[in-house]
């Protein structure tokens, strides 16, 4: 047995390519006292058998960012640290079998320029000239992107491990971890078959294993592995060295040249889940069985896009597993139920392109406190605590890896494992047609059928076939009155003498206000950061209740335990199950509440951001006059247990005034249209109130101030250097989504953050960012220019304006 330190500042759990990346940057970042447990040897479980493609172009920007740092990472380790990695950037390939599927690559030629990406949108015929063995039969179009490249896995994560060495971290082999310690909320350390390691950080990089890591300490890490097939082919003739990865996601397949052979991988849509029973214990270099009947049909379209594999012998069947998460993005960050412990894990076959990135920004994450700009997309704490359940993984897991290589459709919803999470009256909301979608388990109606119409998604990136669907229920929220079903909401309870105390430090905005009180309200980092966004109702002096996103739920309600001072006489409570929530809203809904109960629901008794405690029906019921679409209506909380009655009731009197079922699609469009920001697309923790024109929620100052206020102040004397607008495509025939790019009298100035089709405007409209090259952003700049917003790598005229295009005054919500 080695003799370990009795203290390490941080231990890693797990030798992959991710845990010796954290290793080697908390060693680039100065941190040296580093101590790296291997229970095999380095690369063991996943990393050894990765393709190791290096793909620079990801959902989002930032993600982007990451797999951009990647690259320039494998590009100068071989010379840095003397180990060979095998790295060379020789470009990617995507080719489209489908019109629909050029739509896609195209939208995501625009996203990567937008993310500075170079990218070149080919021909058929020009992307054989650049991989001869390519047959373009039924080829409509292909995207090129000239820095993408590949890498040895297993000599990359030597590479990675050398440099770590060398700085003075240390990294033992074969030696298991067997339990976490903590103390008070906070990891302590590592239990190990050699004794004990107090740590002060404790990072799971345990791959394949990490779920069962996490358990040891009571961390949700929702992954499982599933099988996952290449073969390499015997030697081709005239196979170039520099034959850029080639895709064809139509086909489910990638090919890669291997030394003067060919290795060709799948991402089949059925896949295989595996370890469900537990992972062997030996478990570290093994194959699986092959499986030859269930690769057969993609081999075969593999075979007709590339035919010579017809002839080519195999050298190597290869069948191993890759983790997969429940929305197929890896988990990176500290854990909302334990301070101190780390997971990066559940990379869902990108782990060797995201490795340099990853492991960068999580030592970032461990040595300054927070992460070093929006990880939204991978932060651990967007899953909710049922995800870690085995059969609920097992099943969505079956269809997560073929998700990578399937149409990215927007609106596009899990088909697996789905039905987890209802609210009391989603029975009700079936028998009327709607449609659910699926957000952290949760099912909610996005949509109602009518007319005999099936609730079912047919996907395209044009109208889908909910859009005159959703229209209607937009219009009858505009008109007349429409009612949501917004139970998943995330609610919860702050209770005690010092509540006031401990929100009024939390929040932006003043929140020590009359009984009754609703505030909108920001939660800020330090610096200024945007964390949360919500609203905080005063429910009594003692209590609050705040309101924020079901999608949210985890992070927020960490993030409010983790603010509340040892000393402060202020308790959280989640209350979400507790209360269903009906929002009936529209210029009518004061009128058909008001047959429903005998409370005075008139402007002057009932204004607007103010909340009572209604008679209504049976129940009693918390009436919020608040809203998300821009008109006069009311949030319902209603005990769980009277919400079936209550919610009967409105719609047998809502006949008589047009009353419709309305969903979260017009819900969005309805928003967007009076320019309501959303976090996680809109607003996030990187982005200030003043650079998304939320400065009229901050209370600057009220007495003891808030998290953020200075550095609030500082921007506010210097200016913001980037500003959410809104935009109105000049075209009404396409749709924004997210991330087109806005082009200013011909510079690129920013990208869309979200999209949505106007009804009652009757034209896309869309919010982003723009940036004056690091100069301050003014109105005067913003209103003298001219501009475009690239879709599918055509630019549109649009207008843009600084307030909402529908009722910028915000006169509808108050009458």
């Amino acid at each position: 047995m080695p003799d370990l330190p009795s203290h390490a500042r941080v231990v890693i759990i797990g030798g992959g390519i991710v845990g010796c990346s954290v290793a080697y940057h908390l060693a680039k970042r100065g941190c040296k006292d580093v101590l790296l447990l291997e229970r095999r040897q380095l690369t063991c479980g996943t990393t050894w058998h990765a393709a190791g493609l290096v793909g620079q172009l990801r959902a989002t920007r930032n993600l982007t960012r990451l797999a951009q740092y990647t690259t320039q990472l494998y590009q100068r380790l071989e010379r840095e640290t003397g180990q060979a990695t095998g790295f060379r950037q020789v470009g990617s390939i995507a080719v489209a079998a489908s019109e629909a599927r050029f739509q896609e690559l195209k939208r995501g030629a625009s996203m990567a320029r937008s993310f500075g990406l170079e990218v070149q949108i080919l021909s058929p015929d020009a992307a054989r000239e650049r991989w001869p063995l390519l047959s373009t039969d039924g080829l409509v179009g292909a995207v090129f992107l000239p820095k993408d490249g590949r890498t040895n896995p297993v000599d990359t994560t030597q590479a990675l491990a050398r440099g770590a060495r060398s700085a003075g971290v240390r990294i033992v082999e074969n030696l298991k971890v067997t339990g976490i310690r903590s103390a008070r909320g906070r990891v302590s350390g590592v239990a190990t078959e050699a004794g004990e390691v107090r740590a002060d950080a404790v990072v799971n990089c345990a791959g394949l294993w990490a779920r069962e890591v996490g358990a040891w300490a009571g961390v949700s890490v929702p992954l499982h592995a599933a099988e996952h097939f290449y073969i390499v082919t015997e030697p081709i003739a005239g196979l170039a060295p520099d034959l850029p990865v080639l895709r064809d996601a139509d086909a489910r397949s990638y090919f890669k040249e291997d030394t003067g052979k060919l290795l060709v991988g799948w991402f089949e849509p059925e896949a295989k889940p595996w370890g469900w029973q537990g992972i062997p214990e030996n478990f570290a270099f093994e194959h699986l069985p092959a499986d030859l009947g269930h690769i057969e049909p993609l081999f075969a379209a593999a075979m007709r896009r590339v035919p010579a594999l017809e002839s080519a012998g195999v050298q190597v069947f290869f069948n191993g597993p890759e983790s997969f998460t429940p929305d197929d993005r890896y988990l990176l960050g500290e854990a909302p139920e334990l301070r101190g412990l780390y997971v990066a894990a559940g990379f869902n076959s990108i782990g060797i392109q995201s490795a340099g990135g990853a492991g960068k920004v999580l030592a970032d994450w461990i040595l300054d406190g927070h992460p070093p700009f929006d990880l939204w997309d991978v932060d651990i704490r967007r899953c909710a605590p049922f995800q870690r359940n085995r059969r609920y993984l097992r099943e969505r897991t079956v269809e997560t890896l073929g998700l990578l290589y399937a149409m990215h459709w927007p609106y596009r919803q899990a088909e697996s494992a789905r039905g987890v999470r209802k609210s009391v009256v989603h029975d009700r909301l079936a028998a009327a047609g709607a449609c659910f979608g699926e957000v952290a388990g949760y099912e909610r109606a996005n949509w109602f059928a009518t007319g005999g119409a099936e609730p079912r998604y047919a996907y395209s990136y044009g109208r889908q076939n909910w859009f005159e669907h959703s229209a209607g229920e937009h219009r009858a929220v505009r008109e007349r009155v429409g009612l949501f079903d917004q139970s998943s909401f995330a609610k919860f309870a702050l209770l005690g003498p010092d509540a006031a105390a401990v929100l009024g430090r939390i929040c932006a905005n003043e929140v020590d206000v009359p009984v009754g009180r609703i505030v909108y309200t920001q939660w800020l980092n330090e610096r200024g950061g945007i964390e949360a966004d919500l609203t905080v109702t005063r429910e009594a002096e003692d209590a609050y209740l705040v309101v924020t996103s079901c999608a949210t739920q985890t992070r927020d309600f960490s993030w409010l335990c983790r603010s509340i001072p040892a000393e402060a006489r202020a308790v959280a409570l989640d209350v979400s199950p507790a209360y269903a929530v009906l929002g009936l809203m529209g210029p009518q809904s004061r009128e058909l509440l008001a047959t429903l109960t005998d409370a005075d629901l008139s402007n002057a008794a009932f204004p607007f951001a103010t909340s009572q405690v209604i008679d209504l029906g049976y129940a009693r019921v918390r009436a919020c006059r608040i809203t998300y679409v821009g008109e006069l209506g009311y949030e319902l909380y209603i005990p769980t247990d009277f919400a079936q009655s209550v919610y009967d009731l409105i719609v047998g009197a809502g006949a008589a005034y047009g009353l419709r079922l309305a969903g979260y699609h017009a819900l969005d469009s309805l928003r967007m249209e009076r320019g309501y920001r959303h976090w996680g697309h809109d607003i996030s923790d990187e982005d200030t109130p003043l650079e998304a024109g939320l400065q009229f929620a901050v209370a600057w100052d009220k007495p003891g101030g808030f998290v953020g206020r200075e550095t609030l102040v500082r921007q506010r004397e210097a200016g913001v250097r980037r500003r959410l607008v809104a935009l109105a495509l000049e075209r009404a025939d396409l749709l924004l989504y997210h991330s087109e790019p806005i082009w200013r009298n011909g510079e690129l100035v920013g990208a869309i953050s979200s999209g949505a089709f106007g009804h009652t405007l009757g034209r896309s409209l869309g919010l982003g960012y723009v940036a004056n090259g690091g100069a301050p952003v003014s109105a005067e700049w913003i209103t003298a220019g001219e501009y475009q917003v690239e879709i599918a790598s055509e630019r549109i005229p649009a207008r843009v304006s600084l307030q909402p295009f529908f009722d910028p005054a915000g006169e509808r919500v108050r009458r």
